[in-house]
């Protein structure tokens, strides 16, 4: 059954081998050389289960990655039975949002002291368990510990809670890095700096466009 049709690929929820599973395909687009689409797809989905099962192995809960059909650009992976993070903060108060937060901090830590950068990080690609949280679509990440990258994905998160969650995104950002500094300790000073020079030159370009 097709849950969700997106720009890259489409999510289905099926059974596998007698598991619940989702099944992620990347899309062929008819515009680009066969080629080169085909090198793209297979060379994202490739990356996409490799960072997903890295991921959890460093700690950080995701889905199980079953199977790869790299002919059919598609991940075969555990369904995780929770809402998306992004649904569930409206209904939170303060105490519960502040240490949910604190966690995806220490998560994002965690991913990147392992070396990950998730290239996408919003409360969308976040799904709540029973106060588990899990990321999910690793479809933009890399294997660096570029300083700039790691800041680029603060920076993201930041402005996804600015433009989702206004009304409480500060409480929700000062917890993320309270959690992110726990893990990453010194290293965080020079990647929080970088987020806040990220940060005015996206003013600096917003006002000179």
């Amino acid at each position: 059954m097709l849950i969700k049709k997106g720009a890259e690929a489409e999510l289905y929820r099926g059974r596998w081998m007698e598991r619940e599973v989702i099944i992620k395909r990347r899309i062929a687009k008819p515009y680009r050389n066969p080629d080169l689409d085909r090198y793209i797809r297979t060379t994202r989905t490739s990356l996409e289960a490799k960072s997903l099962a890295n991921a959890r192995t460093l700690g950080v809960p995701t889905p199980i990655v079953y199977d790869v059909n790299l002919d059919e650009a598609e991940i075969i992976m555990s369904y995780i039975p929770g809402p998306p993070l992004k649904n569930v903060l409206p209904n939170l108060n303060d105490r519960k949002l502040k240490e949910l937060f604190i966690e995806v901090g220490r998560l994002v830590g965690i991913l990147h002291k392992g070396g990950i950068v998730h290239g996408d990080l919003t409360t969308s690609n976040m799904l709540l368990q029973d106060d588990r949280i899990f990321f999910i679509d690793f479809g933009l990440s890399e294997y660096t510990c570029d300083i700039e990258a790691r800041g680029v994905d603060i920076h993201l998160m930041r402005r996804a809670l600015e433009s989702s969650h206004y009304l409480y995104s500060e409480l929700a950002y000062e917890s993320f890095i309270l959690g992110y500094k726990e893990i990453m300790k010194e290293e965080a000073i020079d990647i929080l700096k970088r987020v806040e020079e990220i940060r005015k030159r996206g003013r600096y370009v917003g006002r000179h466009s």
